[in-house]
């Protein structure tokens, strides 16, 4: 009998020490996609206001991948974007993102707004567990000049120049137009 309740306590505790390691993993990730999010949008709109959309363009082409680089490396962990139908080829989603990404999609029809989807969970991947995050990115209205339906010429040969296998247009204002996506090895 004591063994049962040693197993079942020790269990109940792995438990909860394993609850509160995600719980610091998810504010960790959140912490992230704000710093990412908020230096790229920072960078997009001085971007916008030195030289509109296609100067934007360089900006997401250029500073991007940078900004993820020194978030990742300061937080400890993997930070980018994804999406169903994304500009750079490189970002395109894993399984599990492309999972997540159909989920929120659904979870959007079903009327939950894009400004709060989020999910978390931890996954085996090769023998190894990760934390994997993601937050999803609604389409804004300033968004639409170079993901929308109707997209200004030189926007559109900038695009093209820079990314010519982009999928990443024809989206409406509150559509989900990706998501942050994080790895953290454990």
């Amino acid at each position: 009998m004591k063994q049962i309740v040693s197993t079942t306590l020790l269990a109940l505790l792995a438990s909860t020490v394993m609850a509160g390691q995600k719980t610091e993993h998810v504010e960790q990730s959140r912490e992230a996609v704000q710093q990412f999010f908020g230096q790229l949008k920072g960078e997009l709109q001085a971007g916008m206001k030195a030289g509109g959309p296609v100067n934007a363009i360089e900006v997401c082409s250029e500073k991007a991948p940078a900004i993820a680089r020194d978030v990742s490396k300061k937080q400890g962990l993997q930070i980018g974007r994804t999406s169903l139908k994304p500009r750079n080829a490189g970002n395109a989603p894993d399984q599990w993102e492309e999972a997540v990404l159909r989920e929120f999609e659904q979870r959007k029809a079903q009327g939950e707004h894009p400004k709060q989807m989020e999910k978390h969970e931890i996954v085996e991947t090769d023998g190894q567990q990760r934390f994997r995050y993601m937050k999803a990115i609604p389409t804004g209205k300033l968004c639409l000049k170079c993901h929308g339906t109707d997209i200004d010429p030189a926007v559109s040969a900038k695009l093209e120049k820079l990314y010519p296998e982009d999928k990443a247009t024809g989206f409406k204002q509150g559509d989900i137009r990706g998501a942050f996506t994080i790895i953290k090895d454990l």
